[in-house]
């Protein structure tokens, strides 16, 4: 089954639906971190119950929308065919959370043993529910570009993280970057599936 291009209101409802996962994915993982002590933020930014700034889950929907967007564009240009479905895609945010959870709530010797173990779980995580070129070559984008993205916000002080080992952040924070590209894109993928049977269906 060829994938379409899909209609102005189809990648509309799309990119909502995404931006709110990447909302509720920044303001739960993200009081993870907060509880853990792993990363903290001024306390003049500190805006709602989550504890964390407003900008942070406006700014991961916004990112979660154009992944979950960019994942089936790649897969229709390079011609690759995505044939999971839900169950699998509910199994791919679990481990995402799970590894979420290690890095805040697992307690490791140091913090090398807890980034191999993050980076054996998120390319594990790759493995079984991705597993195309494209699909890694935007994880691994998206794991520099955010891990560079946040060593600047630190470096002026908007946030910072407890312990840092790599410059100013975790070095494991790439590894929750590249899984989180994974699973947006997994999420993302499966929406334009389901789109695109709808209108088959529909036709």
């Amino acid at each position: 089954m060829s994938m379409q291009a899909p209609s102005a209101l189809a990648l509309l409802r799309r990119s909502a639906v995404l931006f709110v996962i990447g909302v509720g994915f920044a303001l739960v993982l993200n009081l993870l971190q907060v509880q853990r002590k792993v990363i903290n933020f001024p306390t003049e930014v500190i805006s709602n119950l989550f504890t964390c700034a407003w900008w942070v889950p406006v700014f991961c929907g916004l990112a979660a929308s154009f992944i979950g967007l960019l994942y089936p564009l790649l897969d229709r240009i390079h011609g690759e065919m995505y044939r999971q479905e839900w169950p699998a895609v509910m199994r791919c945010v679990a481990v995402f959370l799970g590894i979420n959870h290690a890095s805040a709530k697992i307690d490791f010797a140091n913090n090398m043993q807890l980034t191999l173990t993050l980076t054996v779980m998120s390319v594990g995580l790759w493995y079984l529910f991705d597993r195309s070129r494209s699909g890694l070559g935007v994880a691994l984008a998206v794991a520099a570009l955010a891990t560079l993205v946040t060593q600047i916000l630190v470096y002026h002080d908007v946030y910072k993280y407890t312990e840092p080992d790599f410059l100013y952040v975790r070095s494991w924070l790439p590894c929750i970057f590249f899984s989180g590209g994974v699973t947006m894109g997994t999420i993302g993928r499966q929406l334009a599936l389901s789109d695109q049977l709808a209108k088959q269906h529909r036709d």
